[in-house]
Formats: structure tokens, sequence, C-alpha cells
């Protein structure tokens, strides 16, 4: 376990290096600067807001001190939001973006296994086709029409939860169903496929041989197995719930870490593109290494040292 761990956490590092590299260079190549949208300052003000953000000198002495800052936990200061880090803004952001993110992916998870495992279990019924038909119809609307219709119906039409912002407990709800959604239908459709594949193997067959009821067969022997390939999809799933969503959080009014995705890239925010790139990044190798772990766990033929 040990050796396995230290060889997942290098490559963590090696990846994190990869795309810290990737991104800065790449919004060096950009046309254009965060003066773009300002007027024009004298040059040796410019010279000094220049040396100020660690923007002076050659691009490869630029990048140099970026990650002995980044080595220090510094992810320096945004461009857009002056006098303000992006230590800072990621601090105040996503605490609501992991909050709303953590429900969504419990709702996602939850709903979605059950569905797919139910829908496998009665195939070719009424329940099949009416969960397959409700995970097709959530897989094609997007969120920024799902989100105004549960605003219509439970805000406003029956006045039951909050529409937006972040007050109270109730005001997570909608923004959850709503980012959870088009996920819980995708895991559905996959645990339906894995749990029919699973459904016909020989010792599916041997454990109705045995006598075993059909809930004992389909959860405690099939649903071990089956969930192997949703398990896989649940780690990059959970640090894109975890790191927010654009489209949800506009519409609700969350004040998460979504919005600095779009205005970092907007307004050419070095700093603050790499710290939500950085963020992103490591939450979705950590994930991706509790997959790996979670694999051994379900499945003693894998073996984390092979």
């Amino acid at each position: 376990m040990l050796p396995f761990l230290a060889r997942r956490f290098a490559a963590l590092l090696g990846v994190l290096f990869c795309v810290v590299t990737i991104t800065f260079f790449l919004m060096k190549a950009v046309p254009g600067s965060a003066f773009d949208r300002e007027k024009e300052p004298p040059p040796h003000i410019k010279e000094q807001m220049l040396k100020k953000y660690g923007l002076d000198g050659s691009p490869l002495s630029q990048y140099a001190r970026y990650l002995g800052d980044l080595v220090r936990g510094d992810l320096r200061v945004s461009w857009k939001y002056r006098n303000r880090s992006v230590n800072e803004l990621l601090a105040d952001g996503l605490p609501y973006s992991f909050k709303l993110g953590a429900l969504s992916f419990v709702l996602a998870a939850g709903a979605g296994v059950a569905i797919g495992a139910l829908a496998a279990a009665r195939k070719n019924s009424a329940v099949d086709f009416g969960a397959m038909f409700s995970a097709l119809f959530f897989i094609s609307v997007p969120t920024f029409v799902t989100g105004p219709l549960l605003i219509l119906i439970f805000g406003i039409w029956l006045g039951w939860l909050p529409v937006g912002g972040w007050l109270e407990w109730k005001s997570v709800i909608l923004p959850a169903v709503c980012l959870a959604a088009p996920y819980a239908a995708y895991v559905a459709r996959l645990m339906r496929n894995s749990m029919l594949d699973v459904l016909s193997q020989e010792f599916i067959r041997t454990a109705h041989a045995k006598g075993l009821s059909e809930i004992a067969v389909v959860y405690k022997h099939a649903l071990k197995v089956a969930i192997l390939p949703v398990v896989s999809f649940l780690g990059p799933l959970a640090a894109h719930l975890l790191t927010g969503s654009v489209v949800v959080e506009m519409i609700f009014s969350i004040p998460g870490a979504g919005r600095f995705f779009v205005a970092s890239i907007e307004n050419r925010d070095v700093f603050l593109l790499g710290g939500v790139v950085i963020v992103y990044c490591t939450i979705l190798v950590a994930f991706n290494l509790v997959v790996d772990i979670a694999y051994a766990v379900l499945d003693k033929r894998i073996r984390l040292h092979g």
C-alpha cells in the first residue's frame, strides 16, 4: 500500500507541475494583457505594476519566481480583484462550492446507483423504461433550462423553497438537485448496463441455484461487482462537482468559486486562473487516488502493488 501511495503522490506532483507550466505559458501566449480594458498607464507606472505582480523580466524568470511562490503556498495577487490574493478569493468561494458539490455528489451517486440497479433488476419492465426515459431526459436538458424550471415550479408557483442566495439550508436544495440531476442520469445508465452484464455471469446463476432471493442476489452479490465502473466515473465527477458549476451558481446567485473560472479568462488574470486550475487538478488527482483504493476494497482481485 505505501509504495503504491508514494508512486501516486509522485505522479500527482508531476501532473500538477505539467498543468502549472502549460497554463502559465499559454496565458503568456494569449494576445493582450490585463491592461487592455483600462486606460494604458504611463510606462514607469506600468513597469512598477509589472514588478509588483512579478511579471517583469523574461518569461522563464517570471515562471521560476511563480513556481517558488507556489512551493510556499502563495498563489499571488489577482489582477482583477486588486489588493486581494488568490488564496483569499478561493478561501471565500470554495466553501460554498464544496458544500453544494458535496450534496450534489451524494444525490447523484445515491439516486443513480439505486435507480440503475432497480432498472436492471426489472429489465424490460415499465420501471426500466420509465427510469431510462427519465435519465435520457435529464441528460438532454441542460442545467440552464432545468434551473429556471425548478425555480418557477418550486420557488414561484408552489413557494416551497427559496429561489436564490445562500441564506439557509433550504437555499441549497434547488441548486443541488439541478446540479445533480444530469449526473444522476449518467450514473443510472452506467449502473444499469454494468448490472445487466454482471447478472448474466456464472456466479449469479450459482447464487440463484442456492435459493437466494432476488434482493439478496442483486444487492449483496451483483452490486459489489457492478458498481466498479461507476466508481471510476465518480472520481472525476466528485472533482467537478466540488469545484463548482458556473451555470448553476450564476442561476441561483451562489457566491461560490465557479465564477472565478470564467472571470480569470475574461480578464486575463494569470494568477487567478492558475489558482483555480491548481485546485481543480489537485482535487481531480486526489479523487482518482481514492477511486484506485476503493477498487481494491471492492474487488479483492485488484492488487494495489501490481
